[in-house]
């Protein structure tokens, strides 16, 4: 993921209702790893429920606003993320909804997934032991997770 500044990720966001980022926390930037990242994920301290990715799409910076489900799969089983795909305890999995961009999302239609619950799936990816994830199976992790990515955003995104 390419650095951006604090504004160009504020205006980013294609879902925010109006006056919905009015008060966005933003993570430090300037401690950010970014070659590290297919995209950039944070929840808000203020609002446990709320989250918010940014990510890069046709070269230029789109956001989500995503909101967590109040409720967490069933303990003691395990889930899968749709977006890195990583297998772990339910409870570290919880369905994200976002709401649809334009008049859509303004009438309340929303797109859900299931989702890592600090959104950190860049992370995670990357954290195998090196003999266990070599950078051949960490580049085609990253490549899927940025393709998901990009397709959640991209029907977050779709009018019809």
């Amino acid at each position: 993921m390419k650095p951006r500044p604090e504004n160009d990720i504020r205006e980013s966001f294609v879902n925010a209702l109006p006056g919905g980022l009015d008060r966005l926390p933003i993570p430090g930037l300037h401690e950010m790893l970014w070659e590290d990242r297919e995209f950039l994920g944070w929840r808000d301290p203020q609002a446990p429920h709320r989250g918010y990715m940014v990510h890069w799409m046709d070269d230029r910076p789109v956001g989500l606003v995503v909101r967590s489900s109040s409720s967490s799969l069933r303990p003691g089983i395990a889930a899968m993320c749709s977006l890195c795909h990583s297998p772990q305890p339910a409870t570290q999995v919880r369905l994200f909804t976002a709401p649809k961009a334009g008049e859509a999302g303004l009438n309340g239609d929303t797109l859900g997934t299931y989702i890592c619950e600090d959104l950190a799936c860049s992370l995670l990816i990357r954290v195998a032991p090196p003999h266990l994830n070599p950078p051949e199976q960490i580049a085609r992790r990253s490549a899927g997770l940025a393709e998901r990515v990009q397709g959640f955003t991209a029907n977050v995104m779709k009018t019809a």
